[in-house]
């Protein structure tokens, strides 16, 4: 226990905490070094380690050492948490932020962001194992996520390795020198890394337990039933492994000795670790090599002890204590090593005894030592660093290292040089290595015995390269010859051919490489000598890497040689099944069929069933296909097939079979797929049922024949009720909504009480109650009565067995149990007597029950009067009175309403003598009672009577009205008019216009003005709904009421009147009835007359009835202004659905004005038409003159207006021209003499791609290309095309290759087409040219050039930038002979003219003269010399 007491300085704050060990008695002041007072103080981690806060400071100390500690820290409101598994060290954790503090210093060890703060994923080690070199030694591991571990060196503050790996991390520890770290993984798996190589090496498997042994390197861990040892960790290979019966617990070192504790069972096993293994890793960790040399003298030689002697060895050379060195050696049994040490220390020995001090410096020895490691280079330089030339050369000959040698005596200048060049080269020839002689006569430039060497070493080879490199031998014909010879012999054919091609010997050189297999360089000097053998080579190439199992490599040699079958059977033996597919259909169908069934098995053992059967099917193997569907169990898919190969008869027979086969070996599901398949499931069905699987039974028919599906479950369970088997019964009783035939089977097996669990689970509310009350009945007297009072029915039972006429069981029961529910059983007898017409019965049950007054009603429902008038009388007074209105109303039923009213009136009902005359509809008869027995109603019924006679119709009418004229002869008017105004009759609207005038007429003459203008308001709107417009509006007129009445006749359709009035009494309205009348016109789809009066609105009602002729035919009467602004609404109109043509009509009829806001429907027009398929044609001439005649009518008026020379009137006038091309080709596809001009119109349209569809536009150059025979420009037009195509499919042309049209007019940046211009079959065709055409490699991929060495078809030179004009007749640029016409920037080339001339002369083509009059219109008129048109 500790005690805190504190000090306080003069101002009274705390700045002193003395802690008191209350046990030892021992003391610790803890104070602030800053002088900031302690705000809190904490003794934590098992009351050893002490924290306190101030302001800006955390105080930290080891209480059992009295180290303390002050570092800066900023307040986190109390969230750090404080780790003490580390003596040296405290670990705190805040906010994703670990930091160490190290007890004793006054400075945070480091600090690190991690998420992960648990002491298994931390590991921090100082200074633990004192390390040769190496003061402080202070390292921290941790997680930087689940899989990551970084290591940090936390004095220089740096990271010294990160370890990623492929699973979570759950532990890791740095052994104490922080040297090595283990960890290990969430599969067990145990991992060490090598911090200084950067290595990890897996080094057990399942492991649950793992340590370091204090003090050491020795790692102690457990897998599975195997206690697993390594004494020498830098030799993880070498594990000792004894068996254990339990599970690791832990170490213990002390007292001379190493154990493991293992729990078995409920006792603790000590196993004792070698401790002679882990005190030579100490020696060996502390230096001492002398000590772990003694002890490893005391081991016998095993894995584990060799291990240890070569780790000493290693320590003691780097250490220079060479005689240990050498003893570890001898003990390797390295004799040749040991010796060299031997020889090694007897030098360093005689040093020091001669001149004193460490012999290993001298330099003998060192380099020596050097010698030893093989670095020889570094015994040279420690060689000739003390001028010991002859030392180093020794060391270099005892070594047969004269290249070495040689060179440190020419670095020396040693007189013995040539000497020693003499003895090496004699040596070399005594020890018969030629070929080093000979690269030593070639280096000193004797090339003649060089080649002479290498022939006698066997070495044709070099001899071939060292005359391959010198002209001079390469003259020497009969020395050629000599190593051709020998290379041939030496079957080096590759190397004979490299030879014979560079002294042109071309046929020799081929053979060679042939024979050498070398077919890259013999195809290579095939196709410049002998290109007709290129096919051939190509083939023994595939032959060649087909026996060398290259089957990949050859199938396109194949291809090559156009050896399709050896290219089909290459792919198979590769098994690049897709390209073998590819091949195979690109062949005919004999030779690919029988390849398809090989492929098929392959993309069927995948599993890919849909591949293989598409396969089987090109093979006409369609059979093989059903097979490998039957076995896989797919049995629909093979259904499928089977029915478009086989009879459907045969199909059900080869299924049934087989499903009856199933069904003997049990595997009734497999059998019932098969009969489900060809549609028999009744097969199933009858399977199933035969082997009373009855939940499949069910299962079918509730799939197949759900109508049956009750009857299903009833029929078995009433079989399985003959059988005796209940449950089951009940079960498919239930599921066919059939409770009561198991109550019922339960019941005649006498078991009640499964009958009653039955009907209350599935037998509603009472269900359950009813075989109760039989169960009770069965059994009779006092037993029914426990019954009943057990399931708590008792009063139920007996309601039930009254209300199932029971009535003796019911007295019993009450009688026994409950004697108040008597009374209720003899109302309830009595009721049922009364049903059965017993009624003196009747009566004496009701007056048993108490219920006399049921007994007097039951009468007076019989009529009986008199006995209802003696049981009243005897038993229930109060009912006398309601006999008595009972026998009245039997008296109204039979019309006797005297005899009823005193009756009535006896039992002082007047009310209801009253009601039943209003009833009656006895009015008057209602009216006297009500004066003389309830006069304070008799206002109220007044006014009844009148909503009565209201209601009634023609005689409630006639009466309203007679009522109304006889207020009227009274002078009540106001009442009058009411009365009138009430007035409703369907039938006569004559009455009700005339009751509705008189009111109207009595309210204007005796009425106040305010009620007469109520009244004529009221009035007006009737008459009006019943189509009497003139009286309503004249009434209206009577009071002043202009716009009521302009209204009137507005509605009745009276414009004439309806004006007049206007006109007449209130101008105001004139233009209020024009509106309403165009309204109407409109409505009425009266256009014509609405042309009249609103020419405008006449026009967009035309326009919404989409009456366009009409609508255009009127537009056209009016200005131009009026006229264009509908063409270009019915031109928007025919384009959104689809008729651009219609609307390009449009404007050859009306012409194309200069408006902007028309421009986007010119643009669309012209876009559709380019963009529409069929148009590359003779016939489509007239649909481009009509675009191109559209066109120039535009620009011609874009020229006189504001827009001229606008952007947009340069982009019209490009459009034109394109228009006028593709009018020009048309023509030019009339007349077979033009063929080539039309071709060059194509070619000539791609610079203008950024406004048509690019795809189109190549396709369409490409095609008339080819049928020209331009099959160069055909090829790389069409290939576009193709790339265009796939670039429409990925929806971006960033992909596209430019490289063939650099240099030209033919721009790169186009709009992607949003669709396919060009059908798929087209596509397919142009595919298969271009690749046909790619295999010959018989055209040169280039635009063909002219003069100016640009493409012939630019415009532009790319050499000059100087730009040509286009030819008016094929839009070929125009180089010499140029015909100008007047209108700037238009000419023609001469030949070209003169062709198109010629044609038209000869065939009289109307559509190539129409062309030349576009021109002459265009061009400002034709040259003299022109075709005339006469």
């Amino acid at each position: 226990m500790w005690d805190l007491a504190s000090l306080r300085s003069s101002d009274l704050s705390l700045t002193k905490v003395i802690v008191k060990n209350l046990s030892s008695g021992t003391r610790v002041v803890l104070k602030s070094h800053y002088g900031y007072e302690v705000e809190e103080v904490k003794i934590l981690g098992k009351e050893r380690y002490l924290v306190a806060h101030t302001s800006d400071t955390l105080l930290l100390g080891d209480l059992n050492t009295n180290r303390l500690s002050e570092v800066a820290w900023q307040g986190s409101g109390g969230n750090e948490k404080y780790f003490f598994e580390n003596e040296n060290v405290c670990m705190i954790f805040n906010a994703g932020e670990l930091t160490l503090v190290e007890y004793g210093s006054n400075d945070t060890l480091g600090s690190v962001r991690t998420e992960f703060m648990n002491p298994h994923l931390i590991s921090v080690r100082i200074n633990e194992r004192h390390q040769r070199g190496m003061e402080d030694n202070k390292k921290l591991a941790y997680l930087v996520d689940i899989k990551t571990i970084a290591i940090v060196d936390l004095i220089g503050g740096y990271n010294i390795g990160t370890i990623s790996h492929e699973s979570r991390v759950d532990w890791l520890e740095l052994n104490e020198t922080g040297h090595k770290l283990l960890f290990r993984d969430r599969k067990l798996r145990l991992h060490l890394y090598d911090i200084e190589s950067c290595t990890k090496t897996m080094i057990l498997n399942f492991c649950s337990y793992v340590q370091w042994v204090p003090g050491s390197d020795v790692l102690v861990a457990q897998n599975r039933n195997s206690l697993c040892v390594w004494y020498n960790i830098e030799a993880p290979e070498r594990v000792t492994m004894s068996s254990i019966r339990g599970d690791v617990i832990g170490l213990e070192r002390g007292g001379g000795k190493t154990e493991v504790m293992v729990t078995e069972g409920v006792t603790t096993v000590a196993y004792t670790l070698d401790e002679g293994l882990i005190e030579f890793g100490t020696a060996i960790d502390d230096g001492n090599y002398t000590r772990a040399t003694a002890f490893l003298e005391t081991l016998e030689m095993t894995p584990e002890t060799e291990a240890m002697w070569k780790t000493l060895s290693k320590l003691a050379l780097e250490a220079r204590q060479l005689h240990i060195a050498e003893r570890c050696f001898s003990a390797l049994g390295h004799v040749a090593k040991a010796r060299f040490l031997h020889e090694t220390n007897e030098i360093a020995d005689q040093v020091s005894r001669e001149y004193g001090g460490e012999g290993t410096d001298f330099y003998q020895v060192r380099a020596r030592l050097a010698m030893l490691e093989k670095n020889y280079k570094l015994a040279e330089m420690i060689f000739l660093e003390q001028n010991a030339v002859e030392e180093a050369m020794d060391m270099y000959q005892e070594l047969h290292r004269w290249d070495e040698c040689i060179a440190v005596a020419e670095a020396k200048g040693h007189p013995a040089l040539e000497k020693l060049r003499r003895d090496y080269y004699q040596w070399l020839m005594d020890t018969q290595q030629e070929e080093r002689a000979g690269e030593l006569q070639e280096s000193q430039g004797d090339g003649l015995a060089a080649i002479s060497l290498y022939l006698k070493a066997g070495l044709p080879a070099k001899a071939a390269r060292l005359v391959l490199t010198r002209e001079e031998l390469l003259a020497n014909t009969e020395l050629v010859e000599h190593i051709t010879t020998a290379l041939i012999k030496g079957e080096l054919y590759e190397r004979a051919g490299d030879l014979f091609e560079k002294i042109r010997n071309p046929q020799r050189a081929l053979e060679c490489y042939c024979k050498g297999n070398a077919f890259m360089k013999a195809v290579e000097l095939a196709r410049l000598a002998f290109p007709v053998e290129v096919v051939r080579l190509e083939e023994a190439w595939g032959d060649h890497l087909v026996q060398q199992k290259q089957l990949d490599a050859a199938i396109n040699h194949y291809i090559e040689a156009r050896c399709s079958i050896k290219a089909i059977e290459a792919a198979l033996g590769a098994r690049q099944w897709k390209k073998a597919i590819y091949i195979l259909d690109l062949q005919d169908r004999n030779t690919a069929s029988k390849y398809y069934p090989r492929v098929a098995q392959h993309y069927a053992s995948l599993q890919e069933y849909e591949i293989a059967e598409e396969l089987y099917t090109k093979g006409d193997r369609t059979k093989d296909a059903i097979d490998m569907y039957t076995q896989a169990g797919r049995w629909e898919q093979a259904h499928k097939l089977a029915m478009k190969c086989m009879r459907p008869e045969d199909v059900s027979v080869l299924y049934i079979t087989q499903a009856q086969e199933m069904e003997k070996q049990g595997k009734y599901r497999e059998a019932e797929r098969l009969y489900v398949t060809v549609e028999e499931p009744d097969l199933a069905i009858t399977m199933f049922k035969k082997y009373k699987l009855y939940d499949d039974m069910i299962r079918l028919v509730g799939k197949h024949h759900p109508d049956l599906l009750s009857d299903t479950h009833l029929h078995l369970g009433k079989e399985l009720e003959a059988e005796g088997r209940l449950q089951e019964a009940e079960y498919h009783y239930l599921e066919a909504q059939e409770w009561k035939a198991t109550v019922n089977m339960y019941r005649s097996s006498g078991l009640w009480e499964e009958a009653y669990r039955v009907a209350k689970a599935h037998g509603g509310a009472n269900a359950h109650k009813h075989v109760a009350y039989l169960w009770a009945k069965s059994l009779g007297g006092e037993a029914a009565v426990r019954l009943l009072n057990k399931l708590g029915l008792l009063e139920a039972a007996i309601d039930h067995a009254a209300d199932n006429c029971s009535f003796e069981f019911a007295f019993e029961l009450s009688r026994l149990a409950l004697k108040h529910k008597t009374p209720e059983i003899h109302l309830r007898y009595a009721m049922y007597l009364e049903d059965e017409g017993k009624f003196e019965e009747a009566e004496a049950e009701f007056i048993r029950a108490g219920k006399p007054k049921e007994a007097v009603l039951m009468f007076v429902h019989n009529q009986d009067w008199e006995a209802a008038q003696r049981v009243a009388e005897a038993h229930d007074p109060d009912s006398v009175a309601e006999v008595l209105v009972g026998q009245a109303r039997g008296a109204l039923e039979e019309k006797d309403f005297q005899k009823a009213e005193g009756l009535l009136l006896r039992a002082q009902r007047p009310g209801l003598a009253l009601n039943y005359y209003k009833e009656a509809g006895l009015w008057s008869d209602a009216l006297r009672i009500c004066k003389d027995y309830v006069p304070g109603q008799l206002e109220a019924l007044q006014e009844e009577y009148e909503r009565e006679a209201t209601k009634k119709g023609t005689r409630g009418v006639e009466g309203l009205v007679e009522q109304a004229r006889q207020w009227e002869q009274a002078g009540e008017y106001s009442r009058a008019v009411d009365c009138y105004l009430k007035v409703r009759d369907s039938g006569s609207s004559s009455l009700m216009e005339k009751c509705w005038m008189k009111a109207a007429e009595l309210s204007i003459k005796f009425l106040p003005p305010q009620r007469s203008l109520e009244v004529i308001r009221a009035v007006g709107p009737q008459l009006i709904g019943i189509g009497k417009h003139s009286a309503a509006a004249e009434l209206y007129l009577n009071l002043d009421l202009v716009k009521e009445a302009i209204d009137a006749f507005i509605e009745g359709e009276e414009w004439n009147k309806a004006k007049r009035v206007a006109k007449e009494l209130d101008p105001r309205y004139e233009d209020y009835v024009d509106q309403h009348y165009k309204e109407f016109l409109k409505n009425q789809g009266k256009v014509d007359s609405l042309v009249g009066v609103d020419v405008i609105a006449a026009l967009d009602l035309y326009v919404e009835q989409g009456q366009w002729d009409k609508c255009i035919e009127t537009a056209t009467k009016q200005n131009y202004k009026i006229l264009h602004k509908y063409v270009a609404l019915y031109a928007t109109h025919l384009i959104r659905e689809g008729g651009s043509a219609q609307a390009l009509t449009l404007y050859v009829q009306h012409g194309a004005p200069a408006n902007p806001q028309n421009f986007n429907i010119y643009k669309r027009i012209f876009t559709d038409m380019v963009s529409s398929p069929g148009t590359n044609s003779a016939e489509a001439y007239h649909s481009w003159a009509d675009l191109r005649d559209v066109l120039f009518n535009l620009c011609e008026n874009l020229v006189k207006s504001s827009e001229a020379n606008s952007p947009a009137h340069e982009e019209f006038e490009t459009m034109l021209l394109i228009a006028h091309y593709y009018a020009t080709r048309s023509a030019a596809q009339s007349i077979k003499q033009l063929e080539t001009v039309a071709a060059r119109l194509s070619v000539s349209l791609l610079r203008h791609t950024q406004l048509l569809p690019a795809d189109k536009a190549f396709y369409e150059a490409g095609i008339a290309a080819q049928a020209v025979g331009w099959e160069n420009m055909a090829f790389i037009f069409l290939n576009r095309f193709l790339d265009l195509t796939d670039a429409i499919e990925e929806g971006t042309l960033d992909a596209l290759d430019h490289s063939d049209f650099q240099d030209t007019d033919i721009p790169f940046e186009v709009p992607l087409p949003a669709k396919q211009h060009i059908p798929e079959a087209q596509r397919e065709e142009v595919r298969d040219w271009v690749l046909t055409v790619s295999m010959d490699q018989r055209l040169e991929q280039v635009l063909p050039r002219d003069e100016r060495g640009a493409y012939e078809a630019s415009l532009v030179a790319a050499s000059t930038g100087v730009r040509a004009l286009p030819c008016l007749i094929t839009g070929y640029p125009i180089l010499r002979n140029k015909i100008e016409f007047k209108r700037p920037g238009k000419a023609a080339n001469k030949d070209n003219w003169n062709k198109f001339l010629m044609a038209i002369k000869t065939s009289h083509s109307p559509v190539c003269q129409d062309v030349l009059k576009f021109i002459s219109q265009w061009c400002g008129g034709l040259p003299s010399t022109s075709f005339s048109f006469q």
